[in-house]
């Protein structure tokens, strides 16, 4: 008998190790492990970092088995494992129902639970009665199902626990946007049940679906229906928002430990090596101590200052534990692991040797690792004085499983029994190797062969759609309707996935279903529902945007491909030439370089080798539901039988019979059919008649499913000839005086019809709208009618059928067509059109830490999103913040997307900003626009509407951005629509001094003036439209004359006159403040007892709860200091308790009681109110402002200077707080 080689002995006594520690306590009929004697349930979280050392274990005697008794050992290791895993598996199969809510309301009562009953798999407490909500537990389950099967193990063993798996995928597929309780099970570090984005979270998630994409979960035996798929850009998302919150863990915690694990091993969900080095610096720093590391500051969990017969604390309690929170020595088994996989033996030294030092030593021998060391109850005064210095006491579970199980993984791999690589067979741990350039392919197709001709005569060679037959394109809605087939099973009660946008990175792949091969068009093309996509240099911008977005986050094997369609909406009013905006871009797509990318244009079949590409397998014949049928012919007679009886139990159902049938047709439409025998005379018609029935149901099917433009899609000549449509009597053009009849002028010069008693005669009022040739009239006659009937009243001027809701559609048709934005949104107002991405948009801005208050201050008018809600709660709440004005929710929609975008691209934009105000926002834009164009404020308004998306987006982004820019008009040619246009432009620093850099400043205010026109049509006709306004005057749409503009603003030569008082309002509603304020606003706290603000205090009990660098205090602060409406005065509120703050450095015990900011104001504003009087300022120059009392002139001075504001705050201050000053200190001047 060969001897047992040392490797073989020192493997059996880590089996001996495992054994004793963990595989004895697992249950024979669950295969859980309970959380300890002292807690019998099981939490996921535990379980399964616990067996991970099992598998570890199990793949060491694989690789070194001398004997056979070795290869079975390693094969009953290996069934502890399937036993563990498929014993959480059963836990969330019996919670299914679960599962499916989530996926809708992401409610902290419809989450799976965190902990079961061991015995049974049951729950073990209610669903309020736990912070259960935990997607990192949910998460790190799903990575290590994809590691283990990577490796060879079979956990997963039908297709039902295959969409299990899916649905779990769904399940946290939105944790970008998901607050939950975290891996500490308690939210908010208050202790007091609030969720809370974190960031240990989103990371797990990532690297789950990351691991789980195109994974099949029956490994080498699987076919392609065992595939599960994750969608690339929830996992961009979640990429992106981590990487703006880290170092951050969330908004109350600075900094936690628990982001170890996402970092490192086992997520590796980082991809930017900085911000790892970054975050394991302040782990490092902040939290280690002598026994490990702490949670995070300010922890209370088994201190000797904790009440155990609490469950949570108050806020002011939490000063309580900073210096003696516990030590987890289960930190440094994460950072043995990193040092392992970054290869630096030193780290793994420092670390082992420091482990030794406090693993207690059993009477076997075998060294368990504590839950964590607490500072004993008698030495808590001495460490609060001399943090790290006093003897701890273990505490807690012994061994805690979890971390005994790391650092058993640790010591195999450190002792060479296993490579990484087999412990990570999915290769994540080179997350952060930088990736090669992208190259993103570009395939342009044209609508038509006129367009195709166009692009060809400027040397542009492009396909139409029936060119590139076999392959099909259709509109990203299509994919949508795909994907939430993804994982559906009726016996489970699993509806897939939620209807959902598909982005970019969705969009840019070539998909086969159903054994064609498939292209989609970008989401943003898509003007069915928004009007984003009828502005041609908005839809260049986000193409731009996309094709740079591709560029940093393709992750995916083979390039990803653009299908970009140019279409009849893309050529000039004449349709001779395409829009310069679009022909420019094709250009220079054809040059190899743009936004930022390497370009390659081609024809898509060119592209078909070197693209990423994904097979839909689900689509391929399940048992249930209509796309398991392969029908070459479609029966006519199947419409009643989707219609009436073939309905599922299941809610999704309708829709995506609509999608089967619209597939079915589409590909027996377009694939080449078997050779049929000629055919004459009668047969010939009958089969001409089907051809056209077959394609119109094709192009009803395309409705069902909201897909606009349907001749963009097919590759039919039926649908080339303009659709008729809903018929206003609308001119394509302007038309000529001749073509109007006499009665024309006569009927509307006679202002609004009324009956016998006076009253409205709204039947007349309706036929004014076949004789009025004015698009504003027809939208104000229409809006007469939207308020006083209704949507649904039929006008009868085309007959029956004719409501105002149709009539409505058919004028935004023809507003978009020529480009009359200030129409287009009134119309998309009245008709409750809503941003498709709009949630997700709002979502973004808040995954980025940002809150949102929509309408003007103060409250309750103007209200705060903090967490991300349904699409139609969104928005409700922004119809009501906006009081019901439709041009001001409709603008607040479009403002918030615009936002996103930016966010998305460059969040820099956004530092130190945590509220972003949308109502404050548009006022402020309002308010450029007047001022730059000396023009009322009702005019500014009417300007402001009337912009373009592009336009508009662009005088966002130069508010945002803090750079010089000024404002002017630029006339448009006339057939390019009737909106007033403005051009911006950058004015460069101008001599500006560094500090005036950093706001906005000044606008360029002598611009010239031109007359606004007012009407596509000839002079001739100006005069009766001008009779019909003032006819319409009181009934018109509301007008946004609830912002607060001033009603003229005078056009000055000096061009420095009012350039701080207009930078005060842009920061102050930007909510902009200098770098390190808050964390300064803190430190004056503590000298203090509060700052009071307008009657709103701020105590200093928040330090007690907040740490400086929380995001959470910042808010705080914010939410105080916008409580004062008017922006440029809350900036001045802002310099002065920046002036404050000098004081915190200064060595004095306190400087008061509560500080009334407000006081050291006005006691400025008198200092130079005083000054400016004696050196004999006349009185209208010092007018004050009414609703504030400070001088106009105040707001507008230099913070620096003789006679600048932050020197009179200053003096201010110095008098305020004269009293606490030490005598003789001259340390405030």
């Amino acid at each position: 008998m060969r001897s047992r080689s040392n490797s073989g002995v020192k493997l059996d006594n880590y089996a001996r190790i495992v054994q004793q520690t963990i595989l004895r306590h697992q249950d024979p009929v669950t295969g859980l492990l309970p959380g300890s004697p002292d807690h019998p349930d099981a939490w996921v979280r535990d379980n399964v970092y616990s067996i991970v050392s099992v598998w570890a274990l199990s793949l060491a005697y694989r690789k070194n088995a001398d004997r056979d008794e070795d290869k079975a050992k390693a094969y009953e290791l290996e069934q502890s494992v399937v036993k563990l895993m498929r014993g959480v598996l059963q836990c969330i199969m019996r919670q299914l129902d679960k599962v499916e809510k989530f996926k809708y309301s992401r409610s902290t009562s419809d989450s799976l639970h965190a902990k079961y009953n061991t015995k049974t798999c049951a729950t073990v407490v209610g669903d309020d009665q736990w912070g259960h909500l935990q997607v990192d537990a949910t998460s790190l389950f799903l990575l290590f199902l994809a590691q283990m099967t990577a490796s060879g193990l079979h956990i997963i063993y039908t297709q039902d626990e295959v969409d299990v798996v899916q649905n779990l995928m769904f399940y946290i597929e939105a944790a970008y946007k998901v607050a939950d309780y975290g891996m500490w099970e308690r939210g908010d570090k208050t202790n007091q049940g609030i969720t809370e984005l974190n960031a240990s979270s989103i990371g797990m998630a990532k690297a789950a679906l990351e691991a789980l994409d195109e994974l099949n979960l029956f490994g080498a035996k699987g076919g392609p229906g065992s595939l599960v798929h994750a969608l690339a850009d929830d996992i961009q998302h979640c990429q992106s928002i981590l990487t703006s919150m880290l170092p951050r863990a969330s908004i109350s915690k600075e900094v936690d430990a628990g982001v170890l694990a996402i970092i490192s091993y086992p997520a590796f969900a980082v991809e930017d090596i900085s911000i790892v080095n970054a975050t394991k610096e302040e782990i490092i720093s902040k939290l280690q101590g002598r026994y490990g590391c702490c949670r995070f500051l300010r922890d209370g969990h088994r201190t000797p200052k904790e009440d155990p017969n609490r469950l949570y604390y108050e806020s002011a309690e939490l000063k309580l534990f900073e210096n003696i929170e516990c030590e987890w020595p289960l930190f440094w088994t994460y950072l043995i692991l990193d040092g392992i996989f970054i290869n630096s033996p030193e780290q793994v030294q420092e670390y082992q040797e420091a482990l030794e030092g406090i693993l207690i030593k059993q009477k076997d021998g075998i060294r368990l690792l504590p839950e964590l060391y607490s500072v004993p109850a008698d030495k808590v005064e001495e460490e609060y004085m001399n943090p790290h210095t006093v003897e701890r006491i273990p505490m807690g579970k012994l061994p805690l499983r979890w971390g005994q199980s790391l650092y058993i993984l640790g010591n195999l791999l450190a002792e060479g029994f296993l490579a990484p690589g087999e412990i990570d067979p999915l290769n994540r741990r080179f997350s952060t190797i930088p990736k090669p350039d992208v190259v993103v392919q570009v395939s342009i197709l044209a609508e038509t062969e006129e367009i195709k001709e166009l692009l060809f005569k400027q040397g542009i060679e492009v396909e139409t759609v029936a060119d590139i037959h076999p392959i099909h394109v259709q509109p990203s809605r299509v994919l949508s309707h795909i994907y939430a087939r993804l994982g559906r099973n009726p016996r489970l009660g699993l509806t897939g996935r939620p209807y959902r946008r598909i982005g970019v990175l969705g969009t840019s792949k070539f998909y086969i279903i159903r054994n064609t091969m498939f292209t989609f068009t970008p989401q943003f093309i898509d003007h069915q529902q928004f009007y984003l996509a009828l502005d041609n240099k908005m839809i260049v911008e986000m193409l731009r945007t996309e094709i740079a977005y591709l560029s940093c986050r393709w992750r995916m094997t083979g390039r990803p491909t653009v299908t970009f369609p140019v279409s009849q909406t893309m050529l000039t009013e004449d349709h001779s030439n395409l829009d310069p905006a679009v022909l420019a871009t094709l250009k220079k797509l054809q040059d190899g370089y743009y936004g930022g990318a390497r370009i390659q244009t081609g024809k898509l079949s060119e592209f078909l080798t070197t693209s990423c590409c994904a097979h839909l397998s689900f689509l391929d014949g399940k048992a249930s539901g209509s796309m398991g049928r392969h029908d070459e012919e479609y029966d006519g007679d199947d419409d009643e039988r989707y219609g009436d009886g073939y309905v599922h139990e299941l809610h999704y159902d309708a829709e995506d019979d609509d999608l089967a049938q619209y597939l079915d047709h589409l590909l027996a439409h377009s694939a080449p059919k078997k050779p049929k025998r000629p055919m004459g005379g009668l047969s010939r018609f009958k089969a001409a008649a089907t051809k056209t029935k077959e394609m119109v149901t094709l192009m009803n099917k395309a409705q069902d499913l909201n897909i606009q433009n349907v001749n963009m899609y097919l590759p039919s000549k039926l649908f080339r000839s303009p659709q008729p449509m809903l018929n206003l009597n609308l001119p394509d053009s302007p038309a000529s005086p001749d073509a109007q009849g006499p009665e024309a002028g006569v009927t509307t010069q006679s202002g609004i019809p009324r009956d016998a008693s006076g009253a409205i005669d709204y039947n007349a009022l309706a036929q004014l709208l076949k004789d009025t040739q004015s698009l504003q009239d027809q939208a104000d006659i229409l809006y007469i009618l939207y308020k006083d009937k209704g949507m649904d009243w039929d006008t009868g001027v085309h007959g029956k059928g004719s409501t105002v809701r149709s009539l409505l559609t058919d004028l935004y048709e023809k507003a978009g067509e020529l480009k009359h934005w200030g129409l287009i949104r009134m119309i998309s107002g009245m008709l409750r059109k809503k941003v498709e991405e709009l949630d997700s948009a709002c979502s973004d801005l808040l995954a980025h830490q940002k809150h949102l208050t929509i309408g003007l201050p103060p409250e309750p008018r103007e209200k705060t999103i903090t967490a991300p809600i349904p699409p139609d709660q969104l928005a409700n709440l922004i119809d009501e913040a906006s009081e019901n004005n439709i041009s001001v929710a409709i603008l607040t929609q479009e403002i918030v997307v615009y936002l996103a975008m930016s966010i998305r691209t460059q969040p820099s934009l956004f530092s130190e900003m945590f509220r972003l105000r949308i109502g404050l926002i548009i006022q402020v834009m309002a308010t450029e626009l007047a001022q730059s164009l000396g023009c009322s404020g009702e005019e500014a308004t009417e300007t402001l509407m009337s912009l373009s998306p592009s336009e508009l987006k662009n005088l966002l982004h130069h508010i945002l951005s803090g750079k010089e820019f000024g404002v002017e008009r630029s006339v448009r040619e006339m057939d390019a629509g009737i909106s007033p246009a403005i051009s911006i432009h950058h004015l460069g620093n101008v001599g500006a001094t560094k500090s005036e850099r950093a706001g906005i400043s000044k606008l360029k205010s002598d611009m010239k003036m031109l007359e606004q026109r007012l009407s596509l049509t000839d002079p001739s006709k100006v005069d009766r439209r001008l009779s019909m306004m003032d006819t319409l005057k009181r009934f018109r749409l509301p007008s946004m004359e609830s912002f607060d503009i001033p009603d003229k603003i005078p056009v000055v030569k000096d061009t420095r006159h009012g350039q701080w008082l207009r930078r005060r309002r842009l920061d102050g509603a930007l909510n902009r403040v200098p770098v390190g304020f808050y964390q300064k606003v803190w430190k004056i706290l503590q000298k203090c007892h509060g700052l009071s603000i307008e009657g709103f205090v701020l105590p200093s009990s928040t330090t007690r709860e907040m740490t400086p660098g929380e995001i959470k205090f910042s808010v705080h602060v914010e939410t105080v200091l916008n409580r004062v409406p008017q922006p440029e005065y809350r900036q001045l509120l802002v310099e002065a308790i920046l002036v404050l703050t000098m004081l915190a450095d200064v060595d004095i015990q306190s400087i008061g009681s509560i500080i009334h900011v407000e006081k050291i104001v006005h006691l400025a504003n008198d200092m130079f109110d005083k000054d400016q009087r004696d050196l004999g300022a006349e009185e209208h120059i010092l007018e004050r402002e009414p609703s504030t009392g400070i001088c106009r002139l105040l707001y507008d001075s230099a913070p620096s200077g003789r006679f600048g504001s932050m020197t009179y705050l200053t003096k201010a201050v110095a008098v305020y707080v004269q009293d606490f000053l030490p005598s003789g200190s001259c340390a405030v001047q």
